[in-house]
């Protein structure tokens, strides 16, 4: 068994991270990926909203195939899993698409029509938190883009910290990226991103709860719009 490979206790990985977190505090984005590939091999993956391939290409470059995760919640915009398909066709990674134990349908008829609408938070743990938690189960640490200039509840995400409620290791390598950094990321390396982007949508999620926002809007302002919620539970 390599050491990428080797299995450790939950002290242990808890340990990692947050050694890890303040070692590379300073490190680029690529360094932290390298880490995160030379320290867990094929325990690791990153997971894509498919709002942009960033992370996804940063981490190809460290980790040639490596398992990027798409969330497919059965509500996403038609260019998001355009988006997904296209990552998986053209760039150097494994595409796996969770997807939720019920479909829409199915949820429909259990919960009543626009559970969005009615329970947002619930409509986001079954079809969004459930599922990330089962397909993380073969994995030591993930990879996510959250940044920390994004929202005041994301602006103090450690490049490589302990995600207590999963027990893993949860690596955030662009965290201290600007939007400008990440642009020009995106036209140095030709990366792919949402066409909705370019369609008044900073930030996508599930099309039901995803709105256009105003330029100079914060923006997040879109998600979840005139309500008291500003994540879906996958990251707090």
């Amino acid at each position: 068994m390599t050491t990428a490979q080797k299995e450790r206790t939950t002290d242990e990985l808890k340990e990692l991270a947050e050694q890890a977190g303040r070692d590379l505090e300073d490190a680029t984005p690529l360094e932290i990926l390298k880490w995160a590939a030379d320290t867990f091999g094929p325990r690791f993956c990153v997971t894509s909203s498919m709002e942009d391939a960033v992370v996804a290409h940063l981490a190809s470059r460290a980790m040639p195939g490596v398992d990027v995760v798409f969330l497919d919640t059965g509500y996403h915009f038609p260019e998001t899993l355009g988006t997904a398909d296209a990552v998986g066709a053209v760039m150097d990674v494994n595409l796996i698409t969770l997807t939720p134990v019920q479909t829409v349908a199915e949820q429909d008829a259990e919960h009543g029509p626009k559970l969005h609408d009615r329970d947002p938070d619930l409509c986001c743990a079954l079809r969004k938190v459930k599922p990330l938690e089962q397909g993380l189960t073969s994995y030591q640490a993930w990879a996510t883009g959250l940044r920390r200039d994004e929202s005041p509840t994301r602006a103090n995400t450690p490049v490589v910290g302990w995600d207590a409620k999963r027990q893993k290791v949860k690596i955030s390598p662009i965290a201290r990226w600007t939007q400008d950094d990440v642009e020009a990321y995106i036209a140095e390396h030709g990366v792919l991103t949402n066409p909705l982007l370019m369609d008044g949508y900073p930030s996508i999620g599930c099309a039901p709860c995803t709105f256009r926002v105003a330029e100079g809007e914060d923006a997040r302002s879109g998600r979840w719009a005139g309500r008291n919620k500003t994540e879906c539970g996958l990251h707090g």
